[in-house]
């Protein structure tokens, strides 16, 4: 989550009046993240979240977002729910920017999860995937292995100005992962972006799902590989395989892992962190000018990718059979 792009008070007031949702008491920008808009709507009838979506998302993907956000909901997984505008949409403009308006979930995201924390995660996730079984529209991963040598080119010239001998080392491994890269385990819908800032806890209880802009349909255990890479490293990027076999202990209960996509894990984990690395680099060198917005450090990942570099098997992750 994020503030690109500046939103008035009329402005509000007038696209609020396309809904039943009571009168405009306050607003105020969410500045985390790095993709869209976000404020924290407080009216009469109770708190929302209204999203601008930024030039990074296409506007044909959004009917998938939210309309995944529904069916995940009606299979029992706590997101949030889109709002029906007065003529039944779930999408409007303002500022120059489609928008739309989303329930408000209690709770914290957890800084510094501890292993019951990740647990948790990896049920969800499993429930998650099996939920979405049956969601019928499909949406190609768009930060999928293709995408990953044009943000290496994007971003090449500046590689080198982050971390010394940085350029090397990513074109390195895209040789590798676009040589290796399955293609042939089980797909479904996927989150594809469930970090901690997107995972909502009341106490020890997960309360929430959020931010579901990068779902989409792909290799399910990439996303199990995109949490081990999101939830399961200290502060000191070590990895802490507690936490791991905590998550993969818990969606193993839900859905469990094939042979082939256990096999899969540290090379799918490599290209998770390799697409958070490139991505983050990306913004790194061009976070637009005036967003209220810390960049993420993308050299985070780059550690990240170094220890999934040294992975025999998913065995080093905490996995046990």
């Amino acid at each position: 989550m994020a503030v690109y792009t500046d939103v008035a008070a009329d402005d509000l007031t007038r696209f609020l009046s396309g809904y039943e949702i009571g009168d405009l008491l306050s607003y105020k920008g969410i500045a985390e993240g790095v993709e869209n808009s976000n404020f924290l709507v407080h009216t009469t009838a109770g708190n929302y979240i209204l999203t601008l979506y930024e030039k990074r998302v296409a506007e044909g993907d959004l009917p998938f977002f939210l309309g995944l956000m529904e069916h995940l909901h009606a299979r029992g997984i706590t997101c949030p729910q889109p709002v029906q505008n007065k003529q039944g949409g779930m999408l409007g403009k303002i500022a120059g920017r489609p928008a739309a308006l989303v329930t408000f979930l209690d709770g914290m995201w957890m800084r510094r999860p501890s292993a019951g924390n990740c647990a948790a995660v990896g049920e969800a996730l499993a429930a998650l995937h099996l939920g979405g079984a049956d969601f019928k529209m499909k949406r190609p991963n768009a930060l999928s292995v293709e995408s990953w040598r044009p943000l290496y080119q994007q971003a090449k010239d500046g590689c080198d100005k982050v971390h010394s001998g940085l350029s090397d080392s990513i074109a390195a491994e895209l040789d590798h992962l676009e040589r290796a890269w399955p293609r042939a385990l089980p797909q479904g819908v996927i989150h594809a972006d469930l970090f901690p800032d997107n995972v909502f806890f009341l106490g020890d209880k997960l309360s929430g799902l959020i931010d579901f802009y990068f779902a989409c349909t792909d290799t399910l255990v990439y996303d199990v590989a995109v949490c081990l890479n999101a939830w399961c490293f200290e502060v000191d990027h070590s990895y802490n395989v507690t936490k791991g076999r905590a998550l993969l202990k818990a969606y193993a209960k839900g859905r469990a892992l094939s042979a082939a996509e256990r096999e899969a894990l540290p090379l799918l984990a490599r290209g998770a962190a390799l697409r958070f690395l490139l991505t983050r680099l990306v913004d790194w060198l061009a976070v637009p000018a005036g967003a209220l917005v810390k960049p993420k450090d993308p050299i985070e990942y780059f550690r990240k990718l170094r220890f999934h570099q040294s992975v025999k098997s998913a065995s080093d992750y905490g996995f046990s059979a």
